[in-house]
């Protein structure tokens, strides 16, 4: 059979209330204890149940933690004669002497109140105190973006006494840095969590003195791979695809000028993006960095075809001067001259037969649209075949601006080494 031992009820042993066992009503608790003595240390340690968010838009990070605060009042001894403690809820609180404890720099911040207010209060027989609350607070975090997204940031959550200076009141932590413990499941979706610690240090105000401060410094290091997807990989892609146009015939307009608005567009949108989510800074980002350099490749890559495109006309513009000055084969009777540039059709081809090429521009003259010179000849079919069909593929081939061939290996070249600067310095 189980034996059930029930508990003895202190409240029924007790007569009184709660406050003569603790005597509230004899003393004066809007009064610090030991007035006129030393200053009263009060030891604080906390818990980091989450780490909820951290804004770059509005630099500041959002915590919650358990509060607590240990201190020795007299003034709330009992006798016990089992040295045990008694423990209370936030309805005490507001009848006895509690540091004013408040966060420096915060911005918004509340005590828990579901289901009941989320304070406890535990008293000793000796007169030591344990004041335990449940807080979030958004508090302001000073970031630098100019690693950004390379970065790592240090943000410090303050607490410091409002109305005692070190003279009152004096705040420490109690059991140095292993005053701070954290939630081993804390984890953030941009930031890895890399180190939180304690530190103490004097605040001083010229209208009201010196303050002892802590601080909770925690640092947190940016996760890339979100920002290789979304920002850098989209970025290389569109630089490496401006550079297609290299490889196309610089007689199709329509296809290089489309190819290269599109990509320039492409990386306008991509940098506006990115800036639409981060503060208005004065300075340059590392991801700035990155994103107008391959602007500038993209658009580059449009300039190049634009000189090419205006060289192209500028030869065009010799040939025809040139013609005009050789209008006949240079007394050869029976020549013929005629322009190819590389689109004939068969029959186009058929009305060759008969004739040989025999070049009479001088070297130094020669235009890059390859002018041929027709002469009448007894060869057989297949010879005029033979020559025709290697001065289309040299035609093809001068079908390729000098510029274009240079622009294959120096853009990529370029953009290689900027690529690896890049990572070296910000990684």
């Amino acid at each position: 059979s189980h034996i059930f031992k029930r508990n003895h009820d202190l409240t029924k042993a007790w007569k009184g209330k709660t406050e003569q066992l603790l005597r509230v009503n004899e003393h004066d608790f809007t009064m610090r204890p030991a007035f006129g003595g030393p200053a009263i240390p009060v030891g604080v340690d906390v818990q980091v149940e989450s780490l909820d968010s951290i804004s770059e838009v509005d630099m500041d990070f959002t915590m919650t933690l358990y509060l607590r605060h240990y201190w020795k009042d007299e003034r709330l001894s009992f006798p016990s004669t089992n040295n045990k403690s008694m423990t209370f809820d936030g309805r005490l609180v507001k009848k006895i002497w509690v540091p004013d404890v408040f966060f420096v720099h915060s911005k918004r911040s509340f005590i828990h109140d579901t289901t009941t207010d989320n304070i406890m209060l535990r008293v000793f027989p000796d007169g030591h105190v344990l004041y335990s609350m449940r807080v979030t607070v958004t508090a302001m975090c000073n970031m630098d973006f100019s690693h950004f997204p390379l970065d790592s940031q240090t943000c410090s959550l303050e607490l410091e006494s409002y109305a005692y200076t070190d003279e009152d009141l004096m705040l420490y932590w109690k059991n140095g840095n292993e005053s701070l413990k954290t939630d081993e499941k804390i984890s953030l979706s941009q930031f890895l969590i890399q180190k939180f610690h304690t530190t103490s240090r004097l605040a001083f105000y010229s209208s009201t003195g010196w303050y002892n401060r802590l601080y909770i410094n925690f640092t947190l290091r940016r996760h890339i791979f979100f920002f290789l997807l979304q920002t850098y990989f989209p970025a290389t892609l569109m630089v490496m695809l401006s550079w297609v146009s290299f490889w196309i015939d610089r007689r199709a307009v329509p296809a290089r000028v489309s190819l290269g608005i599109t990509t320039v567009l492409t990386m306008s949108t991509i940098i506006t993006g990115v800036n639409a989510s981060m503060p208005r800074v004065s300075y340059i980002k590392a991801v700035d960095i990155y994103l107008w350099v391959s602007f500038v490749f993209v658009f580059l890559s449009v300039l190049e075809y634009a000189a090419v495109n205006y060289l192209t006309t500028v030869q065009e513009r010799k040939e025809r001067k040139l013609r005009e000055r050789f209008p006949c084969s240079c007394g050869m009777p029976h020549s013929k001259t005629m322009m190819l540039d590389g689109n004939y059709s068969e029959s186009d081809a058929n009305s060759l037969a008969g004739y040989t090429r025999n070049q009479m521009v001088p070297e130094e003259e020669k235009p890059e649209k390859m002018v041929v010179h027709l002469a009448m000849s007894n060869e057989s079919n297949s010879s005029r075949k033979r020559g025709l069909k290697g001065h289309v593929g040299l035609r093809i081939i001068q079908n390729t601006h000098a510029i274009d061939k240079y622009s294959r290996l120096i853009f990529p070249g370029t953009y290689i080494f900027f690529n690896l600067i890049y990572w070296s310095v910000f990684s």
